[in-house]
C-alpha cells in the first residue's frame, strides 16, 4: 500500500506580511492513520525539501494527539524535512494520493502543472484521491478525461466561506474554495464550522477543515 502525500511549498499569506504553509494536524493525523495501517508513505512538494509550516497550526491550542506524536517522532520529522520534488514523482508507483491543507495550497498547488498532471492520472486510473481543508484548491484547473473540471458533477467539501470569514482571510486569499468548487460544477456541501465533515464520492474524498483530517484519511484507507 503505497501512498503519496503532497504538501505545499508556499509560505507567504498574500500581502499581509504573515507566514503560512501547511497545517500540522492535517498532515500528522492522516500520516499516522495511513502509516499505522501499514501504508508506505512518500512525501512530496513543489520545491522539495522541508515544506513551510503554518505557524498558527503549531500554536498550543492547535495541538492534537497526532501533532504531539509527530513532535516526538524523529523519523517522521526527517521524512518531512526531505520531501521529494513533485515534478520528479511518477504516479505509477502509488495506490492513492492525499493532500493536507493549510492556506499555502491556494497559491501554489492550485496552479501547479505537476500536481494537475498527477491528479488527472490518478483520476483516469480510478485511484483514490484525498484532500482536506484548503487542499481542494488542487481542483481549480484539473480536468477529467471528458475535458470538464475534474469535480464537475461530484460531491465535495472544503474550507467554507464562513470559516474563511471567521479567520479574517476572506479578502486575503486568491479565491474562496466554496465558490471555486461550485463554479467548476461540483455539488459543495458543508457541516458546522470547525466540526468534522467528510464527503466521499466514488474514489474522491474531501474534508472540510482541520477537524476532518483524520476521518478523511480513514475514508481513503477504506478504499485501499
Amino acid at each position: 500500500m503505497n501512498i503519496l502525500m503532497v504538501l505545499t511549498s508556499h509560505d507567504e499569506l498574500g500581502d499581509t506580511g504573515e507566514k503560512t504553509g501547511f497545517w500540522l494536524e492535517e498532515f500528522a493525523a492522516p500520516y499516522y492513520v495511513l502509516k499505522d495501517a501499514g501504508g508506505q508513505i512518500t512525501l512530496a512538494s513543489p520545491k522539495g525539501g522541508q515544506p513551510p509550516l503554518d505557524p498558527k497550526s503549531d500554536a498550543e491550542d492547535a495541538q492534537t494527539d497526532a501533532t504531539r506524536r509527530f513532535k516526538d517522532d524523529p523519523e517522521a520529522q526527517e521524512a518531512l524535512a526531505h520531501t521529494k520534488v513533485l515534478s520528479e514523482v511518477d504516479a505509477a508507483g502509488f495506490d492513492a494520493v492525499f493532500y493536507p491543507g493549510g492556506h499555502g495550497p491556494l497559491w501554489d498547488l492550485a496552479e501547479d502543472a505537476d500536481s494537475q498532471r498527477l491528479l488527472e492520472t490518478f483520476a483516469a486510473s480510478d485511484r483514490p484521491i484525498g484532500a482536506v481543508c484548503h487542499a481542494p484548491a488542487i481542483f481549480r484547473h484539473t480536468e477529467g478525461a471528458d475535458g470538464k473540471p475534474l469535480v464537475a458533477d461530484r460531491k465535495v467539501t472544503a474550507f467554507s466561506n464562513s470559516e474563511e470569514e471567521a479567520v479574517g482571510l476572506k479578502d486575503v486569499v486568491p479565491f474562496l474554495l466554496e465558490d471555486m468548487l461550485a463554479k467548476n460544477g461540483a455539488t459543495y456541501s458543508k457541516g458546522e464550522d470547525w466540526s468534522s465533515y467528510v464527503v466521499v464520492d466514488g474514489k474522491l474524498v474531501t474534508g472540510q477543515n482541520p477537524a476532518s483530517s483524520e476521518e478523511a484519511a480513514r475514508e481513503l484507507l477504506k478504499m485501499l
